[in-house]
């Protein structure tokens, strides 16, 4: 496994190149695509709160900033889980002819998530110059927080890959799950104290990655340390058993896709 892992190097680096080349300059937009979903969210929920439509509660920061920065790394995880999902099936075709470290794709799709987190970057940075959002030497570990987030997201893509492959239906109830998911983490509303619906946000273990990366990034406090390293380590040794999971059901998935 490990072998395979270092050896698809150059592929995925080829296939990261080739799916962002392929993404953006087939879209009138190109890299504003990245932002604009954030951005219309934040917009969205602004305007309801300033209306009284929704009571949000205190968030430590200006509310735009808030949302868009939350929404931006909500987007990131949703875009490390469905890209392996993604990717196997496209691949399809490649993976009943040609013999290749299937973690090329893995890896690639990875790539293409930290390529397009770069760009919100911008956004990000952005944000703080407008509202004139304190930065502490905090800010230079939270991409660590925000890797872990990014392996959790991968932990549930890959394991879930070899289905996608196989059924075409399985993306669009993906979307519809995370879209769901997205209610249930604290993105636009802070982590709600008590309560049935409070002790589910907690539960959720997206919650305390998302939470410490935007604190570490604004406030520079981490409210659950303890909640965060319990997530890192699920995301780490659960990537760990999906790989091996995906390594075993892939070669089941070519031979349903050849026959």
């Amino acid at each position: 496994m490990w072998r395979d892992l270092i050896a698809s190097r150059e592929l995925a680096w080829r296939l990261m190149i080739r799916d962002i080349s392929a993404k953006y300059r087939q879209s009138f937009l190109g890299l504003f695509w990245a932002v604009i979903p954030p951005v219309v969210m934040a917009a969205s929920f602004t305007l309801a709160k300033s209306g009284g439509v929704v009571n949000i509660g205190s968030t430590g920061i200006p509310y735009p900033a808030y949302v868009m920065f939350s929404m931006t790394l909500w987007q990131t995880f949703v875009e490390s889980l469905n890209g392996p999902v993604q990717a196997v099936a496209a691949a399809k075709s490649m993976l009943a002819r040609i013999n290749f470290p299937r973690e090329a794709l893995i890896i690639a799709k990875l790539g293409e998530v930290f390529f397009n987190f770069g760009i919100k970057l911008i956004l990000i940075t952005g944000l703080f110059i407008w509202f004139k959002i304190p930065v502490t030497l905090s800010v230079i570990v939270a991409p660590v927080a925000l890797i872990h987030m990014v392996l959790l997201g991968t932990f549930f893509g890959v394991l879930l890959a070899p289905i996608g492959a196989l059924y075409q239906d399985f993306s669009m109830g993906l979307t519809l799950a995370t879209s769901f998911w997205l209610f249930l983490t604290p993105v636009v509303y802070p982590v709600p104290s008590e309560g049935l619906f409070g002790n589910v946000v907690r539960l959720n273990p997206v919650t305390p990655l998302l939470v410490t990366t935007r604190e570490l990034a604004t406030t520079g406090t981490m409210s659950n340390p303890e909640g965060f390293w319990v997530a890192s380590v699920f995301a780490i040794l659960g990537l760990l058993v999906a790989w091996v999971i995906y390594r075993l059901a892939i070669p089941y998935v070519v031979e349903r896709i050849s026959s």
